[in-house]
């Protein structure tokens, strides 16, 4: 899927594809759709599922100023290529790889701040926890790190997209595309037109198949696919702990919730943590003229010297 044949009823979508046409290369015969703007220091943003690139087009506008902003979209998802599963392989392990390669192909291996949201968490964090020597600063939105908080009960919808009633709702319905923008957003409700962009991208069968297989490669025992690879980052997680962290919540999510909020304060007793009593998931729709402010400023200040973090995930 390419920006020209994308369809652009939104007339927020037409502007953003305007804006924002993004670039593309090639790793393993697969397209993956990215944006690349500004100069400065470098602040990738990792989204999740079931959203693209798009998420964070307000975020970008505000940060090109002063920072460069990359923003892949995965593999199946927003603007890159949509193959089947004999051409890759839908896996956590792929997706920080992903990044990881992407990363290294801009030349972009050191001073990172990483914007993380919903599944895009987990990613951004294995890609810290392999070097966190190249990470300056975290921003995390509703999302994990971690394997799911003991006192967290699976949601049942999410049950169902992993059951055998999970293909005709999610890929044939696109219900999980469509029913997380109906309930994303909580201070309003998302408008028609933007639900349509966020929709865009998934228009069949064919192109939903990342939005199902992310779903399905939840980790909840042991024996799941990405069971060990999130347990290894749990690991590695107090080589973090020296990176500034701002955590912005939406209090209304029925999945990334309290539960999960708590354990980044757990496990990251420092962060700078914001509390949205009345945003949902999609908290940077949400909250935008509170939220991405907040962000910036946080970005623009000051990272600790190089010398006063360990260097290759070593503590001093």
């Amino acid at each position: 899927m390419t920006t020209a044949s994308i369809r652009r009823g939104s007339p927020e979508l037409s502007a953003f594809l305007a804006a924002h046409p993004g670039r593309d290369w090639e790793r393993d015969g697969l397209r993956q759709h990215y944006l690349d703007e500004g100069d400065g220091p470098p602040v990738v943003m990792v989204h999740g599922n079931p959203t693209w690139s798009f998420y964070y087009r307000r975020l970008v506008e505000a940060l090109v100023p002063t920072h460069r902003a990359i923003v892949p979209d995965h593999i199946g998802c927003g603007l890159s290529d949509k193959p089947d599963d004999e051409r890759y392989r839908y896996t956590l392990e792929s997706r920080v790889d992903d990044l990881e390669r992407l990363l290294d192909h801009l030349g972009v291996r050191e001073n990172i701040s990483l914007v993380l949201h919903d599944w895009g968490g987990m990613i951004g964090t294995a890609y810290a926890a392999r070097h966190p020597e190249r990470i300056a600063k975290m921003v995390v939105m509703n999302t994990a790190g971690f394997h799911m908080p003991r006192d967290k009960t699976f949601p049942w919808a999410l049950h169902l997209c992993r059951s055998p009633l999970g293909a005709p709702a999610v890929r044939g319905l696109n219900a999980f595309v469509r029913g997380t923008a109906w309930i994303g957003c909580k201070n309003e409700r998302m408008p028609r037109p933007l639900r349509d962009a966020y929709a865009a991208p998934y228009d069949g069968w064919a192109n939903r198949i990342a939005i199902h297989r992310f779903v399905q490669d939840i980790p909840l025992r042991p024996g799941d696919r990405a069971y060990d690879l999130v347990t290894w980052v749990e690991d590695r997680l107090p080589l973090l702990a020296h990176v500034p962290k701002f955590v912005g919540w939406g209090m209304k999510d029925f999945v990334f919730d309290e539960p999960f909020l708590q354990e980044w304060e757990r496990r990251f007793p420092d962060a700078e943590v914001h509390r949205f009593p009345n945003a949902g998931h999609y908290v940077l729709e949400d909250e935008a003229d509170a939220l991405i402010p907040m962000i910036r400023r946080f970005l623009d200040a000051p990272a600790p010297k190089p010398t006063e973090r360990p260097a290759d995930g070593r503590e001093s």
